[in-house]
């Protein structure tokens, strides 16, 4: 039963306020969903102490039969192992903490109930697809996230730009699921089944072997895991199907951190983490998610370093550590990209919101190129996002220190070129990650104020209602990693995963990771300290040098403040193609042939004779008499000849 409330809690809560909201007032709704995921997010932490740090075995609670056609049969269950005692314990956690946080930050917003319901919604769907026990109810959970956060990233729908960021968002994901969908395709197609149980039974027999794909000859596991990355690379914004993230930050605060930060965009993470017994028998794939993910983390680290929009700053961070966590998968340390995965939920929630705290104290404000000399005004909010920075920098005994550090020496004790591509790319990616999360905290709240008089004058630290969330999550950024290191990646890690993820081979990356030289583990510590360092000196010791450096290498700087043209590039290359393919069939195809030879062709056919028949109606008797005496005359000579 306690499976089935975690589940079913939010979804009661989003059906009751999305259809009374009205009837129940703001409050009502929002206390209403609150108390809904609270009571969702103990009950997770029940679970977690049960089944993960306890002696629990798995849990597996039928609910329905779902589909039953000839061979597909499909089963409505919760299956609740130790990978999805951890996700509960991510989501709900997390959305408990922005529907609380929301109640204050949406204070000046006409509709909080709709808000309050799609978040629940949101959550709902999450929980389905973290509680699967099978890849077609998964893709149910993947496919209402993506619904929601269209509904969430457009909740302003007034304005274009979010309407155009819901859109994409949308559009983009459709691209990642439809390579998922072909994967659950391939997978029932082999294996005759959708439940993960099956699935891990019979992916020993299926590997190495070879079937014929698109006309060539691919191992078939390859080709599976292949299409099911895809899906991972959509919803985890992954490089190529990443331009969706930055954009969604249209949406509210809270959407950004409930969605950015700790669940949607994790599950690919999670996905492939399930999969791991399938993953594990294609070591191609796995080569191609750890290259994807290290190029995903140096990318967008450089794209970072030139943002002034402090949400964007903090999306691209997230669309970075997403690369760290895939570069683990990659390397067969599941254990460690869950890891990263729990810590990065609490210090990034932590800074989504104190971000929101901010730009809900400077009126709607969002660039820190106007911000500055906050730490007078908002001391307290100050204190918690430097944790969340540190943490995410990687500091020394913050929770990111843990997780961010160990990926950086499954990396280094990997083997072969592509894990010293990835090692390379995660050492870059730590010395700009510490660079630019801490220029945003030196532009926004250190420093003169460059914000107007009027606007500081009125800034202030946020209500109890949103400062409560960013405690606890402060507390979560500086401790967590410390006290479940031990579980997720230590001397406990055996008996806290149990069978929930697998490694093939002697070959223990986690292991050989804990056995890198003492000296190699201070060298992330130093680069994170030099990029710290080099960001003070840069916007506080000497505040012009940043301007003469992007001067001088304007190209450059232009090149990485665009985003490396990715946007450009798919306009270029899919949209303008797909605007001109669909304008010439619309105005060409339809109008001018269907329609044209169809029935505007007819009815302008028929109005042409009707006119032409209307002419001959001139009001003139002689005329009449004339046409008559005409038809006479030559009825009569049809008789005649006839005759």
């Amino acid at each position: 039963m306690i499976y089935v409330l975690i589940v079913f809690l939010p979804a009661l809560a989003a059906v009751l306020v999305g259809l009374l909201g009205r009837r129940l007032g703001d409050r009502a709704s929002q206390l209403l969903t609150c108390l809904a995921v609270t009571a969702s997010a103990l009950l997770s932490l029940v679970v977690f102490f049960d089944i993960a740090l306890g002696s629990g075995e798995p849990q597996r609670v039928q609910l329905l039969t779902w589909i039953l056609s000839e061979e597909l049969r499909v089963q409505w269950a919760l299956y609740v192992d130790t990978l999805t005692a951890v996700m509960l314990v991510v989501v709900n956690v997390v959305s408990a903490l922005v529907h609380w946080y929301s109640i204050g930050y949406m204070d000046h917003d006409p509709h909080k109930p709709r808000f309050m319901a799609y978040l629940s919604l949101f959550t709902f769907a999450m929980l389905m697809l973290v509680t699967a026990d099978n890849l077609v109810q998964m893709f149910f959970g993947w496919e209402g996230v993506g619904l929601a956060s269209y509904l969430l990233i457009g909740f302003w729908y007034e304005k274009p730009s979010a309407n155009a960021a819901a859109i994409k968002a949308f559009v983009v994901n459709r691209v990642g699921d439809f390579g998922f969908a072909l994967g659950i395709f391939g997978i029932f197609f082999v294996f005759g089944a959708v439940d993960f149980a099956s699935i891990f039974q019979t992916a020993p027999n299926v590997a190495g072997k070879t079937w014929t794909f698109l006309g060539m000859q691919l191992d078939i596991l390859t080709t599976l895991t292949m299409l099911l990355f895809v899906g991972a690379m959509g919803k985890s914004a992954q490089l190529f199907l990443h331009t969706w993230l930055p954009d969604a930050m249209e949406g509210p605060t809270p959407v950004s951190a409930l969605i950015h930060a700790a669940t949607m965009v994790t599950a690919g993470v999670f996905m492939v983490c399930r999969l791991s017994p399938v993953f594990e028998y294609a070591p191609d794939t796995l080569a191609v998610v750890t290259i994807i993910g290290a190029s995903t983390a140096f990318f967008a680290a450089t794209v970072g370093l030139v943002q002034n929009d402090i949400k964007r700053i903090v999306a691209y961070s997230t669309c970075s550590q997403l690369g760290y966590m895939f570069m683990a998968v990659g390397l067969s340390a599941y254990s460690a990209a869950m890891f990263h995965l729990f810590t990065h939920a609490f210090f990034k929630a932590l800074l989504f919101l104190g971000s929101g705290a901010v730009i809900h104290a400077l009126h709607d404000e969002q660039d820190i190129r106007r911000m500055g000399g906050l730490w007078s005004i908002m001391p307290l909010t100050g204190i918690m996002m430097w944790a969340g920075t540190l943490s995410l920098a990687g500091i020394p005994f913050f929770s990111g220190y843990y997780s961010k550090d160990l990926i950086v020496e499954v990396a280094f004790a990997g083997h072969g070129l592509v894990a010293q591509y990835a090692f390379w790319m995660a050492l870059i990616g730590v010395f700009l990650t510490a660079f630019y999360s801490s220029r945003l905290m030196w532009m926004t709240f250190h420093g003169p104020a460059r914000a107007e008089k009027s606007v500081m004058a009125h800034a202030h630290e946020p209500p109890l209602v949103m400062g409560i969330p960013l405690m606890i999550l402060t507390l979560g950024a500086i401790a967590v990693g410390f006290f479940t290191h031990d579980y997720f990646t230590g001397h406990e890690m055996q008996e806290f995963w149990r069978e929930s993820l697998l490694v093939l081979g002697d070959h223990d990356p986690i292991e050989a990771a804990h056995h890198a030289p003492l000296w190699f583990k201070f060298v992330p510590l130093g680069l994170a300290g030099a990029g710290i360092a080099l960001s003070w000196y840069m916007y506080i010791r000497n505040p012009a040098l940043p301007r003469r450096i992007a001067e001088t290498n304007w190209p450059l700087y232009q090149f990485l403040l665009n985003k490396w043209y990715f946007d450009e590039l798919y306009d270029l290359v899919f949209v303008r193609p797909a605007r001109w393919l669909g304008r010439t069939l619309w105005k060409g195809g339809d109008g001018r042939i269907i329609d044209g030879f169809g029935p505007d062709g007819l009815a302008a056919m028929v109005g042409n004779l009707a006119r032409r028949a209307g002419q001959a109606q001139t009001g003139y008797l002689y005329h009449y008499a004339f046409a008559m005496l005409i038809g006479i005359a030559l009825i009569v000579t049809w008789f005649l000849v006839a005759g």
